[in-house]
């Protein structure tokens, strides 16, 4: 079990026009230059190994600066936006374990149709591709696994398939997820431990709902 403390803001540079004034004093803001904006209040957060983190909020609240800043704290972890994919090579041939281990990530990942695993990465739609670096990844076994914009860009029905797998890993592997969407439909497959909803502004709350059981 690890504690982490998390608070950011940044530093303002906003030149100070005419309009800056006006808005400035239609909302009541300040108009002090360089005066830092808060994005994330000081909170804490304790992340068990293996855990799912789900971590929500609206669009622009603030998600995935609060996954950066867990992210620069958790050491053997991998950002899956980040995973660079071998753009040449066929997908059977990216993975180091053999072939039934490989069939075992690609399946986990919703990528298994025979006839695609033949193709190289450069060949792959968008939502294939982050299947891929989501298979890659699983194949690492790293402490834990980020991935902003959650299943995104997928099919639902796909999307809850990764999701209800992604909690069977975790449970296995003893993997820790830290997972942002906007998205509030794969809970129920996620079955998160830890659920953080990023607020507009800079608050942010923690709950510790542990296993949700049917």
């Amino acid at each position: 079990m690890a504690t982490y403390t998390v608070e950011k803001s940044f530093a303002s540079h906003v030149s100070i026009s005419p309009k800056v004034i006006s808005i400035a004093k239609m909302f009541g803001l300040g108009t002090e230059h360089d005066k830092p904006i808060q994005v994330l209040q000081r909170r804490e957060i304790t992340i068990e190994p293996g855990q799912v983190v789900y971590l929500t909020g609206a669009s622009g609240a603030g998600k995935s600066v609060l996954l950066k800043e867990l992210r620069e704290q958790i050491p053997d972890a991998i950002d899956l936006n980040a995973y660079t994919l071998s753009e040449c090579v066929p997908i059977v041939d990216c993975f180091a374990d053999g072939l039934d281990d490989s069939f075992l990530w690609l399946g986990l990942a919703g990528l298994s149709d025979a006839y695609v695993l033949l193709r190289t990465a450069e060949q792959l739609s968008d939502g294939q591709r982050y299947r891929l670096r989501l298979a890659l990844a699983l194949a690492e076994k790293p402490q834990a696994i980020f991935i902003d914009e959650f299943c995104a860009a997928l099919d639902r029905i796909t999307a809850a398939v990764i999701a209800h797998n992604v909690r069977r890993y975790a449970d296995q592997f003893g993997t820790t997820f830290i997972l942002a969407t906007s998205h509030d439909d794969l809970i129920e497959d996620l079955q998160p431990d830890v659920v953080v909803v990023k607020h507009l502004g800079s608050s942010w709350d923690v709950m510790y709902p542990g296993r949700m059981r049917e």
